[in-house]
């Protein structure tokens, strides 16, 4: 594993940890129970899922008001029922936390709560810890699918040209972008050109590109390393940041990072993330693009090239082709619809 991401690693951590403070130990028990087989990310994401559920028990459940949440015990957690799931499912409808600042959760978010929640039964369960498993019996809320936001071909050509000129950029950004052009236009061009998920691409060494094979080494979400390839417009892009790059004297500990912020340290996912809504923003003023958008640009370009659904999943990384295929309904439609036409039983 790249030095990246073993400090992202050890970052989450200390997090979690610092997070388990305000839970009941049976929490820790869980996550130590469940390290092996998930990221990092994952677990931080579950521990502050279930302090919202921690935070309702108290809260909302009568046999449990009154209790601090560092004082809820595995016996608890067996005497709930479906009903008090169900309930606390409609809970993450509107609460509060602190009793000031209010929250809310769509489609999306409830689904992600209870999938957290699924994996914390299981686990006792499996384990013999409970008797109970009421999560089991909670509903997932229908998910609506969402009409996908990418980029056309000329956009893209146009967010391109617009990082590589800077024309429409204020003063103060065209005085910066004299410095950091070369590293923009070569990210912009990764990301387009290769479908990386923008973790992959602030993770990425200078030791990762081999040029001999216009291929690179990136850690996946979930840790597993895999050689990906870039065709020749990636490749000019990288030789020539590399020219400005390799004068650089990066911060100690960041002299293999191969993209490089203006503190000439390791470039922040935060950091992509704005560069993208910049120079977005210059071609598109109804599209509102993230580096996750521009995944989805080469998705859908690869795709439009190739008709080959596996092939899309196996390069983005997708462990699971039907979550492609949901991705991308639209353009399969698309092709069935141009099938119906391609074949004629009479001649004009």
């Amino acid at each position: 594993m790249s030095d990246y991401h073993e400090k992202q690693n050890e970052q989450n951590t200390k997090h979690l940890r610092e997070l388990l403070v305000d839970l009941p130990p049976l929490a820790g028990q869980f996550f130590r129970g469940i390290e092996t087989t998930t990221a990092s990310r994952t677990r931080i994401a579950y521990a502050y899922d279930l302090k919202i559920f921690f935070s309702f028990l108290i809260e909302e459940v009568s046999f449990l008001k009154g209790k601090k949440i560092t004082d809820l015990t595995l016996r608890d957690i067996d005497a709930l029922d479906v009903d008090d799931l169900e309930r606390y499912v409609e809970y993450l409808n509107y609460y509060e936390t602190d009793g000031t600042i209010s929250h809310s959760n769509k489609e999306k978010g409830k689904s992600r709560k209870i999938a957290s929640l699924r994996s914390f039964y299981n686990y006792f369960y499996k384990k013999q810890k409970i008797k109970n498993n009421p999560a089991l019996l909670i509903d997932m809320p229908k998910i609506h699918d969402h009409h996908i936001t990418r980029l056309e071909v000329d956009e893209v050509a146009k967010l391109l040209d617009e990082a590589e000129t800077g024309e429409k950029l204020t003063k103060n950004q065209q005085y910066w972008h004299e410095h950091t052009k070369e590293r923009d236009v070569a990210l912009l061009t990764l990301l387009l050109g290769t479908g990386i998920r923008v973790s992959e691409c602030v993770g990425l060494n200078i030791s990762d590109l081999d040029f001999s094979v216009n291929g690179m080494k990136i850690i996946r979400k979930g840790g597993n390393e895999v050689v990906l390839y870039f065709g020749e417009e990636v490749k000019d892009a990288l030789l020539l940041y590399l020219e400005k790059r390799n004068k650089i004297l990066a911060l100690s500990g960041h002299e293999n990072a191969l993209f490089l912020s203006m503190q000439n340290k390791r470039i922040s996912v935060r950091s992509v993330q704005n560069l993208v809504k910049k120079y977005s923003g210059l071609v598109t003023k109804l599209k509102n693009i993230s580096p996750h958008k521009l995944r989805s640009t080469y998705g859908t370009n690869l795709y439009r090239e190739t008709g080959d659904i596996y092939l899309v999943a196996d390069v983005l990384g997708h462990k699971d082709v039907n979550t492609t295929k949901k991705h991308y309904a639209e353009l399969e439609d698309e092709r069935r619809r141009m099938a119906a036409k391609a074949v004629k039983l009479r001649k004009e």
